[in-house]
């Protein structure tokens, strides 16, 4: 499985709403892992002052990481695969 990057311009969210977020890209893909599907919610990063926020995920492909927001009707600009350089 790869890593992949979902970059989002959450401008103006609120933190409750933000964490609103987290919890359904957390909820929704538990659900597609569950079904049969190969991806796992990994952590998100957010910039409060621009409002930028990155979530990654490990998945078999991209594809699936966009079906996964897309079923949690959470916003983004892009899915890209990257590489996970954490020690």
């Amino acid at each position: 499985m790869a890593v992949y990057l979902v970059d989002r311009d959450l401008a103006g969210i609120s933190m409750n709403d933000l964490a609103a977020a987290q919890q359904a890209a957390i909820k929704t893909s538990d659900a597609f892992r569950q079904a049969g599907s190969d991806v796992s919610y990994i952590h998100s990063v957010f910039e409060p002052t621009t409002g930028h926020c990155m979530c990654f995920f490990e998945a078999g492909d991209a594809d699936t990481v966009s079906r996964v927001n897309d079923e949690a009707h959470l916003p983004y600009d892009r899915v890209t695969e990257v590489l996970d350089l954490t020690p």
